[in-house]
């Protein structure tokens, strides 16, 4: 009994130690959870702020900003782009091509590079003669909106004939007029004047119905003599359509390509056909058939092109 009495105070000191310990331990672990828990709260305060000054930026940067232009997502000012490259590959590619046409055209022919354009024209010597009707209402054909539909300094004319009398005068019954780049800018059937005798279509391909609703011959004289004025005249034996049209055209304002020296040379120094001339000079089949004056007068014009250069020089040097 007396050694109970004895420990018991050692008993009761140990066991407030120890709870002393449990509370210790227990206030230490309280005061870390509350630093961890303040530690995390000003972090927090911290990321928000940050936000909040990034998104504030970013509301003052859209305001500075055009009110139509949008915030880009692409790359940073003075950062090319994919599309920046093709485009500059484009832009060096259009000046490339565009100085080679420009070297090409320096050295080209005219009427050959225009020709591609001859199939789009409403009145086309691609046309047989035979199915190709122009009417006698049709009036000159200049369209002011288009620079290759309109008169040219140069005009190339061609005139299909009938014979009247014993038959071999000619008497006028078709005139087309084209210019420089082959355009045909007025064609026009002739009524007679006088009973026809022969109508030669197998080479000029004019029927009686041509002729019927045909234009008054003063007319036609009138409006060609107008389109010719001041302009240089082109064509092949020029003195037949002029005769027929009795008209007069300056001889310095001629180019007649059966009088032209260097063609003359396709024939041996003969006065050469119009035909041949194509088939040597150019390449191209004409007169297989039924003649047509839009495709004589664009044959006479593009031999004439083709070779301007050289034969105004001549001209030239002859004066």
């Amino acid at each position: 009994m007396v050694e109970a009495a004895t420990f018991l105070p050692v008993i009761i000191v140990v066991a407030l130690l120890i709870l002393c310990r449990d509370m210790l331990s227990k206030m230490m672990k309280d005061q870390q959870s509350i630093t961890r828990t303040k530690r995390n709260t000003e972090e927090s305060a911290a990321n928000n702020k940050k936000s909040f000054s990034t998104s504030s930026e970013s509301r003052n940067i859209e305001k500075r900003m055009k009110p139509n232009q949008k915030p880009s997502n692409g790359p940073a000012h003075g950062t090319p782009t994919t599309n920046w490259e093709k485009f500059k590959d484009l832009i060096k590619d259009s000046g490339s091509d565009e100085k080679k046409i420009r070297t090409n055209n320096a050295h080209a022919k005219t009427f050959p590079r225009q020709r591609r354009n001859y199939s789009h024209v409403e009145c086309t010597a691609s046309t047989p003669a035979s199915t190709f009707s122009p009417t006698a209402k049709s009036k000159v054909n200049i369209a002011k909106n288009k620079t290759m539909n309109q008169l040219t300094k140069q005009v190339a004319i061609d005139c299909e004939m009938v014979g009247i009398g014993n038959g071999t005068e000619n008497m006028l019954a078709r005139v087309s007029l084209v210019n420089r780049y082959g355009v045909c800018v007025y064609d026009k059937y002739v009524k007679p004047r006088e009973k026809v005798q022969d109508y030669r279509t197998p080479v000029s391909g004019i029927r009686p119905d041509d002729l019927y609703n045909g234009e008054n011959f003063e007319t036609v004289q009138r409006e060609v003599a107008e389109i010719l004025q001041g302009r240089l005249l082109i064509g092949h034996a020029l003195k037949h359509d002029t005769d027929v049209l009795f008209l007069s055209h300056p001889k310095r304002m001629i180019r007649d390509t059966s009088r032209y020296k260097q063609f003359r040379k396709v024939s041996m120094g003969n006065t050469p056909s119009l035909k041949r001339l194509a088939a040597e000079l150019l390449g191209i089949d004409i007169q297989s058939g039924e003649h047509s004056s839009v495709e004589d007068a664009r044959t006479a014009m593009q031999l004439y092109m083709l070779y301007k250069n050289q034969w105004e020089t001549d001209i030239r040097t002859k004066r």
